[in-house]
């Protein structure tokens, strides 16, 4: 596994060469975690290949610090098995949907071409939610134009367009589009929250309180996906939202 946690491994892990399944990108280490993790987890069971880029390294952050959550980043993707995870080290709360930031997400979604990609909630009460929910949006789009040139590692890379984009849904309750049922991958996720130690409830800590931090946000996690599982019958789900339309073959794809 290559995880790429600052700048000093880039060269390393730009060096893999692989085609996966789903990219799933967070503004934030820990966001994939959060919102998405047991739909990962399940793909990986089933053979898929899955990969995680942080926009950011969550500097910001009011708990821990920037190499903490790189330890618990990697630590992350362990449990849950990725093939790789990397950081673009954007500017945490000021990075921008402009050409510079867009190049850079085109790189990786034409280094490992996707299938899916998975990114933030359209719409949350953290800025960088929706900005990079726009910013991976977009770039996915523009990495299909074959006039737009990118170079890699002294490589010349040919266009790829993902064919499904999904934002999973964060802070804000958003009605979802598509619900996936992850029954049986909750264990996983939360195992895959839990290893981020500075961010969320430790009775013991003698960090400040913040959102995410209560034992009320935690337990948040469980009880949301068991109303996302409600809504489709079953015990567990994770909720996305689509920009874009999910094109079918047959409605018997969507049974």
């Amino acid at each position: 596994m290559c995880i790429r946690g600052h700048k000093s491994e880039t060269i390393k892990t730009r060096r893999v060469k692989m085609k996966i399944d789903i990219l799933a990108i967070g503004a934030h280490p820990d966001d994939v975690e959060l919102s998405c993790s047991a739909t990962l987890a399940k793909e990986i069971s089933r053979g898929k290949k899955v990969g995680i880029l942080d926009l950011t390294r969550g500097e910001l952050g009011t708990r821990g610090t920037a190499e903490i959550r790189d330890q618990e980043a990697q630590d992350a993707a362990k449990i849950l098995g990725v093939a790789f995870r990397e950081n673009l080290e954007f500017s945490d709360g000021f990075f921008v949907n402009n050409v510079a930031h867009q190049l850079e997400i085109i790189k990786i979604l034409r280094k490992y071409r996707p299938e899916i990609v998975l990114c933030n909630a359209i719409e949350d009460r953290h800025i960088d939610h929706g900005k990079g929910a726009q910013l991976v949006n977009d770039a996915c789009f523009l990495s299909g134009l074959r006039k737009i040139e990118t170079i890699l590692d002294g490589n010349s890379q040919h266009a790829w367009r993902p064919k499904n984009v999904f934002h999973y849904i964060q802070w804000r309750n958003l009605k979802p589009d598509v619900v996936v049922d992850v029954t049986g991958f909750m264990d996983k996720k939360l195992e895959s929250v839990k290893a981020y130690r500075s961010q969320f409830f430790d009775e013991n800590s003698k960090e400040p309180d913040t959102p995410i931090s209560s034992s009320n946000f935690f337990d948040s996690i469980s009880y949301r996906a068991r109303d996302l599982g409600r809504l489709i019958n079953t015990e567990y789900a994770e909720g996305y939202n689509v920009s874009r339309h999910v094109a079918v073959d047959s409605l018997f794809d969507l049974i």
